[in-house]
């Protein structure tokens, strides 16, 4: 999912965005391969379309056949501190759209009764029910987002409302183990989505102060730990050998996350930018760690492009199954690579979006080896050499936090991988081939795309009270598993 406005994740819920039901998901093809599939951890593709319990973006109707976990994200409101990271974010948004709202339906009102201009009483209730839902969203913000937002799921029922984040932890990997144990004679799926290395940071007291990197190295250390018990769990099952595990990060360091002087984010040592900075390497380049023990060596290292977007051929290829033929897909299969068969990967280029606006292409030129990328966009630091966007808390994808550059920003990585240097005609003789080529590769990318409906757009990322997953009566949403009844 992509945004065309500031709102790049959903925020709610209660929303009515999410993973569209027509969606096929690699879990959705590998249980219809006979694979028995499971999601334990965050989800954060929406819930509800039009009801409370319709649960049409939900991962039990995108292929799973077990989910235990937050069908949202963690966020610093789920842990009550001082520094909530959605409201400050949403309302002076939320407010400034009700003071509008309420305008409009006031002049309306006022010109229709007047006889100054016709409108129909349709169009005012609409106006004013829009006013009434940003200014109960802004009502929200402050406090509420806890008990909105920080929940639990075993498959289609709320088992915690409000999550105990003490004992998330322990509940995550038990879930997940007991999963392989109940599964471990047949083929299955098991997609651990951690909360870990997230803000707030929950860590258990077994962890804290253990790292001498303060409160994010104890969660790494924590985080480590997890993936190795599930590790232990495979190898006692005897399944590490028919077992492919692979390990990543959706995105690089979190530049901007700090409180007073200790960094929460993590760092992306040489490389520029961070997370939700459209192209910088900081916040895409990350590493992925594959284990396959009989069939991929071990210790082998490759040093070529790949995307995230090549799990999904990868596992539909190892299930036996196929892809669908009826889009383009992004993503290519990485067997050959790991397996030794193809040297380079199959990307020559990949586009590097910020929601739907192009930032970056990056252009591995198969016959000299080097990897180029231009920057079309970069965000406008803040303060101008702090190399983050802290004043704005997260750096925006388009408007005066953006520089466009024409021509482009373009880098050898090969030679320039932090992204110091931008070449010029002056400077790179193959400057001007290098961009014809990268331009010729960006209008046969926007061939393959196709509009599809803005998931993130301001309707379906505002709160609707009646898609709120509530485990009580509504609004009375107090729940926990261990007693089994509301609170």
């Amino acid at each position: 999912m992509a945004s065309s406005t500031q709102r790049q994740v959903l925020f709610w819920n209660g929303g009515s965005g999410g993973l569209p039901p027509n969606e096929t998901t690699f879990a959705k093809i590998l249980s219809q391969q006979g694979y028995s599939t499971a999601l334990v951890g965050k989800w954060h593709m929406g819930v509800n379309c039009k009801t409370r319990h319709d649960h049409c973006h939900h991962p039990l109707n995108h292929g799973f056949d077990y989910f235990y976990g937050m069908p949202f994200t963690l966020v610093n409101e789920c842990q009550g501190t001082e520094d909530p990271e959605l409201a400050k974010s949403l309302q002076d948004t939320y407010w400034f759209y009700t003071q509008m709202f309420i305008f409009a339906v006031f002049t309306l009102v006022i010109g229709k009764l007047a006889n100054l201009f016709p409108v129909k009483w349709k169009i005012i209730i609409c106006l004013a029910i829009c006013g009434l839902l940003h200014f109960i969203s802004w009502f929200s913000s402050y406090g509420f987002t806890k008990y909105w937002n920080c929940i639990l799921m075993r498959n289609h029922d709320i088992t915690e409302q409000p999550m105990n984040l003490q004992k998330t932890t322990s509940n995550m990997l038990k879930e997940a183990i007991t999963f392989i144990e109940r599964n471990k004679h047949r083929p299955f799926l098991l997609f651990v989505s951690l909360l870990h290395v997230h803000t707030p940071l929950v860590t258990t007291e077994k962890f804290q102060g253990r790292s001498r990197h303060g409160l994010y190295g104890d969660n790494v250390e924590e985080m480590d730990w997890i993936v190795g018990r599930l590790l232990d769990v495979i190898d006692k099952e005897d399944l590490k050998n028919t077992t492919f595990i692979y390990f990543a990060s959706d995105h690089g360091g979190f530049l901007e996350a700090h409180s007073r002087n200790s960094q929460l984010g993590g760092w992306n040592g040489i490389y520029k930018g961070g997370k939700g900075m459209g192209g910088w390497e900081g916040g895409i380049r990350v590493p992925g760690i594959v284990r396959w023990p009989g069939v991929l060596p071990a210790g082998t290292v490759i040093d070529e492009p790949t995307s995230l977007m090549d799990i999904y051929p990868t596992v539909v290829q190892l299930a036996g199954g196929a892809v669908p033929q009826d889009r383009v897909m992004d993503g290519h299969t990485l067997l050959p690579l790991l397996q030794g068969t193809e040297q380079h990967s199959r990307h020559e280029f990949l586009f590097h979006y910020c929601g739907v606006f192009l930032h970056a292409v990056r252009w591995h030129h198969k016959d000299s080896g080097t990897v180029w990328k231009a920057h079309y966009a970069t965000p406008v630091f803040q303060p101008e050499a702090s190399g983050a966007c802290f004043r704005r808390g997260i750096c925006p994808c388009f408007g005066d936090g953006v520089a466009h550059h024409d021509p482009p920003l373009l880098f050898n990585l090969s030679q320039d991988p932090s992204e110091a240097n931008p070449l010029s005609a002056d400077t790179e003789p193959l400057f001007d081939t290098v961009m014809r080529r990268i331009r010729r590769a960006v209008e046969e990318h926007r061939k393959t795309l196709t509009p599809v409906p803005q998931q993130l757009s301001p309707y379906n990322n505002i709160w609707k009270p009646w898609l709120q997953p509530c485990c009580g009566m509504f609004p009375f949403c107090w729940c926990h598993e261990e007693n089994n009844k509301t609170v």
